[in-house]
């Protein structure tokens, strides 16, 4: 008791400090509730709030209008199992042993000694529940429910590991659908995702009462393929994967209702966000990566930076834009720090951001470098708004894009470049080629687009860069150099 007590004075003096009269004088509540929706495979440009030439998203607008838009935000790497790995253990998914991305035959997971997010949480007394994407393994071993969830209802992988893959449906086993440890359906009606999972999720708010609760909502859309229900399917006008947005939109808006009808709203600390850039060889059925250099499996801005929009009425600076940098992986140590948890045991990556959060830090070089791996090599660096590429293969888009659901032209990639492109075989499976990328330094501040190489004018920034990311390859290894980490911990095995 004494310790929460001192925890939430510590904060009302963090928020009487802050820019901005109208946080003088908040009173900070000891333990937040916490909602957390996680989009997959959404784009930088595929919220209203971020691009206003995309399709209207009036639910997550009023969000972002009640809230921050935090325009330099970033998953630790591009793909969907290492994004949730960090987001869930606060660690690179190198130092956890996930990176890439799991599949149906995967025989690995999520390490059982790793203390995540939810775990932390519910020893804090938050009542915890996850209706979505597990993708942290398969769940005889690796189950939600003893990873700190008390339920969960949704699947275990990605929604293409089924007879609905665009080009593999023919070797794809039944998509389970999960409740708790029970399988309760399989290959449901994929139309029906979005809005199953929001009412399991509205249900879980309704049933809280005088408990703090943890809401994690990683939606299933709009990975591909992708599918809006009947109310949705042709409503936007704009082709189906504005309806899917329009559908996620209307989810938003349900969240915010039950959050309101349980009188809990002022005390909901909300962050809506992606796990991934844009599945771009897609096409018409990919996101919008907001004029970054290109998407999903890559470490270039379309594939690592994400939209994300943070809300907690009275406390995060409502109507307003944060350009700081941070990491998915800092929302562990921030919402621990909220909520009188501990943090895990373990070392982790990422760092407290109330400040940032609250309005009260608003510097660009106020963190250490973020580290950007694809698969087991270390691809780019950014500290400040310099960012440093080292030479390495990359995914781009092979050939012209289609409007029917399936991915582009077919690449003619060889096993050893697929191994080396750091995403396995996922690769040749999507319509991606393999491009090369010199060493190459872009200033983020004039060039998001990663298009203007300045590492000739600026051999001291690179020299620098290089010697500061010796420290993360002696930790984390890196298959481009050959060096192996000295603190990877063991990845969970069956």
């Amino acid at each position: 008791m004494l310790h929460k007590f001192l925890l939430s004075l510590n904060l009302m003096m963090l928020l009487m400090t802050t820019s901005g009269g109208d946080f003088a004088a908040a009173q900070a509540p000891a333990q937040p509730n916490f909602v957390l929706i996680f989009f997959d495979d959404l784009g930088y440009g595929d919220f209203h709030c971020f691009n206003p030439d995309t399709v209207p998203t009036p639910n997550i607008d009023a969000v972002c209008k009640s809230g921050t838009r935090f325009t330099d935000f970033y998953v630790s790497q591009a793909v969907c199992t290492a994004s949730r790995a960090s987001l869930l253990s606060g660690s690179y998914a190198n130092r956890v042993g996930l990176e890439g991305a799991l599949n149906h035959t995967s025989r690995t997971g999520i390490n059982p000694d790793e203390e995540l997010l939810p775990e932390l949480l519910q020893e804090a007394g938050y009542r915890t529940g996850m209706f979505g994407k597990w993708h942290l393994g398969n769940p005889d071993l690796f189950n939600p429910i003893d990873h700190g969830f008390q339920t969960w209802y949704g699947i275990p992988y990605s929604n293409d590991n089924t007879r609905y893959h665009p080009v593999l449906a023919d070797e794809m086993p039944p998509l389970p659908m999960f409740e708790d440890r029970k399988v309760i359906e399989h290959d449901m009606d994929q139309r029906l995702f979005t809005k199953r999972l929001t009412e399991r999720s509205v249900d879980f708010i309704a049933g809280t009462h005088d408990q703090p609760f943890f809401l994690y909502l990683p939606h299933v859309m709009p990975h591909v393929p992708i599918f809006a229900s009947e109310s949705f399917e042709g409503r936007s006008g704009r082709g189906l994967y504005a309806d899917v947005l329009t559908e996620l939109d209307w989810s938003v808006g349900q969240i915010m209702q039950a959050l309101r009808d349980a009188d809990c709203l002022d005390n909901t600390f909300i962050v809506i966000t992606s796990d991934n850039g844009p599945f771009l060889s897609y096409g018409s059925h990919a996101g919008n990566n907001g004029g970054l250099r290109e998407g999903k499996l890559t470490t270039f801005e379309g594939g690592v930076r994400v939209p994300m929009i943070a809300s907690w009425p009275n406390h995060i600076p409502a109507d307003s834009t944060c350009n700081d940098v941070i990491s998915s992986m800092d929302l562990l140590p921030t919402f621990c720090k909220l909520a009188s948890a501990r943090l895990p045991s373990h070392a982790i990556d990422g760092i407290d951001r109330t400040g940032v959060f609250v309005g009260q830090s608003r510097q660009i070089e106020d963190r250490e470098p973020l580290y950007f791996y694809s698969g087991n090599e270390l691809q780019a660096v950014r500290s400040g708004h310099w960012k440093l590429h080292f030479a390495h293969e990359y995914l781009t888009v092979n050939g012209e894009t289609r409007d029917d659901g399936k991915p582009a032209s077919w690449g003619q990639l060889q096993p050893q470049s697929i191994e080396q492109s750091g995403v396995g075989g996922i690769a040749s499976r999507h319509g991606y080629r393999v491009a090369q990328q010199a060493l190459a330094l872009y200033d983020l501040s004039t060039d998001p687009s990663e298009s203007n190489n300045r590492a000739a004018e600026f051999p001291e920034i690179v020299e620098q860069l290089i010697k500061d990311s010796q420290s993360i390859r002696d930790e984390l290894g890196d298959a481009i150099t050959g060096q192996k980490g000295s603190a990877v911990r063991a990845v969970g095995r069956k």
